[in-house]
């Protein structure tokens, strides 16, 4: 019999969701219970009920878990972060069971999933971090993080993940949102400026880059808010306006527009400096991604006489940290204020044999085509590799690479789910891989970025 909504039932919690919910049965129906984890006794009162599970929310804990811990997040009302509830070490038990169920899902139980390497910080790691903006009845300024499954903010104050530069930056542009009466997109009215708080910062710089997005070209008392943040903030190296005048919930759109200083901020990683713009995309997590291309590099082994193809290249920093032991780099990537990233910074760090192109992956028939009308000849290289989006790649891609004949095909990925069921597609192509190696680059949340290098393993020569 179902559970009832209203009903209130005792659970023990066998297991806990990469979205932070406690999973136990009642009757032999699966409830899953808000603020519960593995080895909880709880008395929960049931808010959804569906023919198939049951949702509940705590309202007594009877007996609390050992993998329980109470001081990794103070932000009750976010919900943000999954595993804010548990300690570090049984949060990467659970990611690495993460990643061997998605393979296991797929049909790849054989390949081995080892062990996670961890995140060198809990707290603070994050180097980018987009904020909603909402304005209360009363006139307050929220800004924050969209609470689970709706556009209602959140307050952001006390974020374990962000530096806490971001946390006094907001502040402070808070105070001057209520000053200067800023108006706040509404999303249902369509009318109002302010959408998002973007901030960027370099580890290593220390140079933080502040973008407002709004739904207009100018943001009134621009010069008043300009100057009190650059006073007070000297670490901002950039402040900028990106237009977003479409009904969409991407939060960027594609124009920006120089308010002070610099559109771009710099940082190193992997022993490269790398020129970072606001659309670029660059590892959240430097001294988690610090490893994860460590590994990266020692599964492609780049050598003198190799060329490696890096596709979804961002800014160029993974080729570029293999670049001095390989023959040629060539990467490519959809975003071109990300390409001219990429070309600056092989400059900037004195590498000569890597080159970039403006590519869509998507566009199997047009990827190399600049690059191969500019080298007079076609590319074959020796390994590719992949860092696609949470989305993965698309058939047509890997169909395209295999045929490219690589020895080696470096996949990394953020979505293990989507990472098992392309390398079911590579193995149709004859690429197979005996193990991935999952990487924490996202401490506290349900995310896993991990790593896999996939090889030849019959005689077959796609290339055409």
């Amino acid at each position: 019999m179902a559970l009832k909504k209203n009903e209130t039932v005792t659970v023990i919690i066998e297991g806990i969701t990469n979205l932070g919910f406690g999973v136990g049965h009642v009757g032999g129906e699966v409830i899953f219970v808000s603020d519960a984890v593995t080895g909880d006794m709880v008395e929960a009162k049931v808010i959804k009920s569906t023919p198939s599970y049951a949702i509940g929310k705590v309202t007594e804990y009877k007996a609390r878990s050992a993998v329980r811990t109470e001081d990794r997040c103070k932000n009750s009302a976010c919900h943000s972060c999954a595993y804010k509830a548990i300690d570090y070490s049984y949060e990467k038990e659970l990611k690495k069971e993460t990643v061997r169920q998605a393979f296991k899902k797929c049909g790849l139980g054989d390949v081995k999933v080892l062990p996670l390497v961890g995140s060198p910080t809990e707290r603070g790691y994050r180097n980018k971090a987009q904020y909603p903006v909402r304005r209360t009845k009363d006139g307050e300024y929220i800004i924050g993080f969209y609470a689970p499954k709706s556009h209602r903010v959140t307050e952001a104050a006390g974020c374990p993940l962000a530096p806490l530069e971001f946390g006094e930056i907001l502040e402070t542009v808070r105070v001057l949102l209520k000053k200067y009466e800023i108006t706040v997109y509404d999303e249902e009215r369509r009318e109002g400026l302010l959408r998002h708080i973007y901030l960027r910062r370099g580890e290593v710089s220390g140079e933080i880059l502040l973008t407002f997005v709004i739904c207009g070209r100018t943001l009134p008392h621009s010069e008043e808010i300009v100057r009190a943040l650059t006073s007070r903030y000297p670490e901002i190296c950039g402040i900028l306006l990106n237009v977003n005048e479409r009904d969409t919930n991407v939060i960027l759109g594609d124009e920006f527009i120089t308010l002070f200083g610099r559109d771009y901020i710099f940082d190193t990683l992997a022993g490269v400096k790398l020129k970072i713009t606001a659309p670029s995309f660059y590892q959240v997590n430097r001294g988690a991604a610090e490893l994860l291309y460590a590994k990266a590099r020692e599964l492609a082994e780049p050598k003198p006489d190799e060329l490696i193809l890096d596709l979804y290249c961002g800014a160029g920093s993974i080729g570029l940290s293999m670049a001095k032991d390989a023959d040629e780099i060539i990467g490519v990537e959809i975003v071109p204020s990300a390409v001219e990233c990429a070309k600056f910074n092989a400059k900037e760090n004195g590498i000569k044999n890597a080159s970039f192109y403006v590519g869509d992956a998507a566009n199997t028939e047009g990827l190399l085509a600049r690059a191969e009308d500019e080298r007079g000849e076609k590319i074959l290289p020796d390994t590719v590799i992949l860092d696609p989006p949470r989305g993965g790649c698309d058939e047509k891609l890997l169909e395209y690479v295999s045929r490219l004949s690589p020895k080696k095909i470096v996949y990394i990925s953020c979505n293990p789910q989507t990472l098992a069921r392309d390398i079911v597609v590579l193995n149709k192509f004859g690429y197979f891989t005996d193990t991935v190696e999952p990487f924490d680059l996202f401490p506290l949340t349900g995310h896993v970025e991990s790593v896999a290098c996939l090889t030849q393993r019959r005689d077959v020569d796609m290339r055409r």
